[in-house]
């Protein structure tokens, strides 16, 4: 693999090979993948926000105004810019208009602050910082002018208002720093010619505790490709974002790239209140979304009936994480015709699904991939026997070798042979079924 950045390691050359000829890895930028669904399907609906609702050509079509924006506003390739916005059409837009410039997202939670957004700009030596002026009464803009005194890179701050907001930093302006700031809708020029960009390079930095994991296009496309077709998400369907749009199991399992991947329609939630998803999923038809059991059980409580109304259309109901307690799922599947998926999910790549069926899943289902190597071991690294709990090691085509610029913590976290170590425990059925039953204290490697 030719990589993109700096601090990243390779997979081999053989796995490599392998990968490609098994057709996981397909050679298609993330970005240039926008371009297809554009072509395929021009004038459906690709995002939906409140009153918002955006076609994949103009998706298409903005994402390449503001790639040449980006540009003409100094980010070069290769350049790191932390994204931390809501979930709004903006952070779908500036992902693939950040792709398209060459440069690497990287997507940070709403919830972090001044001290683990500064850890992400210093760490990836970011240049650029895109978020909304004011947030849930935060000042995310006062907090990057203050990251920016910090050190030699962050030198672009690009600042989101809701439409009809006004921006109290106002216009273009740059600060006794030498921090430009400008309002993200103003990040807009005629489109440049595409830019050559290897499939085989970093596309994102998805965030893990305190390190970030390079995803490189080809790992991802082929995760949220190989989701989307484990679901058999179709243009007909409609993908809920109820939790973080940044987060991996909302963006990629298969989620918002999933679904764009299939043709479908995205509708992105502010939060995972019951007060804002219910009316959302019963007025856009949603057939598919994820979430966690404490959300799905919260969702179950706001209304008295054995199955909120609200929830008639859903298909298929993803749970990640812990499973969902029986009463709950028993509730939940009494809705016609939906499908509960437990889900265990890590930034780092490792996906595990239960193939959808009736009732109430009592696992975590198989590994995604064909070719996800899977191994439980006890602390010698020793194999242990189907049923017995153990350490759950993988690699695999959309597991990476190693996280960005952390050798001390992938000489921990990943065997000589390159599997990663989870953190997870975990038990399998001679089918390759696996239940998570918790996590090993002291092992790096977090969920996402």
């Amino acid at each position: 693999m030719t990589s993109l950045l700096d601090g990243c390691k390779p997979w081999p050359e053989e796995f490599v090979d392998h990968y490609w000829a098994a057709g996981h890895w397909q050679g298609n930028t993330l970005d240039n993948l926008l371009r297809g669904w554009a072509l395929d399907h021009g004038p459906r609906t690709a995002l939906v926000h409140g009153d918002t609702r955006l076609t994949y050509a103009a998706l298409n079509r903005r994402a390449d105004r503001m790639a040449a924006g980006f540009r003409l506003r100094g980010l070069r390739r290769g350049q790191r810019v932390v994204v931390q916005l809501p979930n709004v059409p903006e952070f779908v837009v500036s992902v693939f208009a950040l792709l398209r410039a060459g440069a690497v997202p990287v997507l940070c939670p709403m919830t972090h602050r001044m001290p683990e957004v500064s850890h992400l700009v210093h760490l990836t030596q970011a240049v650029g910082y895109i978020g909304p002026s004011v947030h849930d009464g935060f000042d995310h803009t006062a907090m990057a002018a203050g990251i920016a005194t910090q050190g030699p890179f962050l030198r672009r701050v690009f600042t989101y208002e809701p439409p009809g907001a006004g921006s109290p930093y106002g216009g273009l302006t740059t600060d006794p720093a030498g921090c430009h700031y400008s309002p993200l809708d103003s990040i807009d020029a005629p489109p440049e010619p595409a830019l050559a960009q290897s499939a085989d390079q970093v596309a994102l930095l998805l965030p893990s505790g305190d390190r970030l994991v390079p995803r490189t296009h080809n790992d991802y496309a082929y995760q949220a490709r190989a989701a989307a077709e484990q679901v058999s998400l179709t243009e007909d369907d409609v993908y809920l974002a109820a939790l973080p749009a940044a987060s991996n199991f909302a963006f990629g399992c298969p989620g918002i790239l999933g679904t764009l991947t299939a043709g479908g329609t995205v509708v992105l939630a502010g939060t995972p209140d019951p007060a804002e998803c219910l009316p959302v999923i019963a007025r856009e038809r949603v057939t598919v979304t994820s979430v966690s059991s404490a959300v799905a059980e919260s969702w179950l409580d706001a209304r008295p009936a054995p199955c909120p109304a609200e929830l008639s259309s859903l298909r298929l109901l993803q749970i990640g994480g812990a499973l969902l307690p029986g009463p709950a799922a028993e509730r939940l599947a009494s809705a016609r015709a939906c499908r509960l998926q437990q889900v265990f999910d890590l930034p780092e790549g490792v996906l595990a699904l239960t193939r959808p069926a009736e009732g109430a899943p009592a696992s975590h289902g198989r590994p995604l991939s064909p070719d996800d190597q899977v191994r439980l071991v006890d602390t010698h690294d020793a194999d242990v026997p189907d049923g017995t709990p153990g350490h759950l090691l993988v690699r695999g085509p959309y597991t990476p070798r190693g996280s960005y610029r952390a050798p001390d913590h992938d000489a921990l976290a990943f065997t000589r042979h390159g599997y990663l170590r989870t953190g997870a425990l975990a038990r399998r059925t001679p089918d390759g079924t696996l239940l998570v039953t918790g996590r090993v204290t002291g092992v790096p490697a977090r969920e996402g």
